[in-house]
């Protein structure tokens, strides 16, 4: 059985003080499914410090190299030595903002298992892929390119967040997730075997909320979200991850 897992991407967006926002998390968290928080850089440590037993904290990025002079980067043993578990990889953002490839993913990948990080690896199609219906060409491409081999349900999550609903409100319908979660299940167990292929959990990203999280977690092969705006209070967060402990 794969552990669903409701993970909260803080971007660029966070102090000391919004820890607190994790700390609430304590009373909604059960224990039947993950709880995932990445803060930016500088609040990973206290973040990690202030979580409770029910949530673990992770990075948003890392750099492929264990150390050097790579100045405002934060290499993957680093994160590991602060107390965090996970880091994302590939995220829409930092293949747009920092014109990141998959080959540069796939390098971070190896240094995040390097450093005994779990790599939330992000897949996604732009609005124009997605009109041109190239969704599961670049689905399929960016998983070979993105991912190293070595894979196994414990170091890879996959997380599909269609780059035309991130932040807009947005969302794809769900006959439109289910196609590229099934998908993305074939062609794991397709490249690493059954065994891994179906241990390994697929994340749904792209404006999840509570009004909508039900919805998306009935869906096939969807297990759990990967929440940005909805992540950043409690409240929010905690309502995506009752209606996922309800789903388990």
């Amino acid at each position: 059985m794969r552990k669903k897992l409701a993970a909260g991407n803080w971007k660029m967006n966070g102090s000391l003080a919004a820890l607190d926002e994790i700390k609430a998390l304590a009373s909604v968290t059960d224990g039947s499914v993950e709880v995932l928080i990445c803060p930016p850089a500088p609040l990973v440590h206290a973040a990690c410090a202030a979580a409770p037993e029910t949530v673990a904290i992770g990075g948003q990025d890392c750099h492929a190299k264990d150390s050097g002079a790579h100045t405002g980067d934060t290499a993957a043993a680093m994160l590991a030595d602060v107390g965090a578990s996970h880091v994302i990889l590939g995220h829409s953002e930092r293949r747009e903002d920092h014109d990141e490839h998959d080959e540069d993913v796939r390098a971070k990948c190896n240094a995040a298992w390097d450093a005994g990080l779990t790599a939330i690896v992000c897949v996604g199609e732009s609005l124009s892929q997605r009109e041109a219906q190239n969704t599961l060409d670049i689905i399929g491409g960016q998983l070979a390119g993105s991912v190293p081999d070595g894979a196994t349900g414990h170091n890879l999550v996959i997380a599909y967040e269609p780059i035309w609903a991130i932040g807009t409100g947005k969302v794809p319908t769900t006959d439109q997730i289910g196609e590229v979660h099934d998908f993305i299940r074939a062609r794991l167990e397709r490249r690493f075997g059954a065994g891994v292929g179906r241990s390994t959990r697929i994340l749904y990203g792209g404006s999840v909320k509570p009004s909508n999280a039900n919805e998306i977690f009935a869906v096939s092969n969807v297990d759990g979200a990967l929440v940005g705006g909805a992540s950043l209070k409690a409240s929010d967060f905690g309502a995506i991850i009752s209606a996922l402990q309800a789903a388990s």
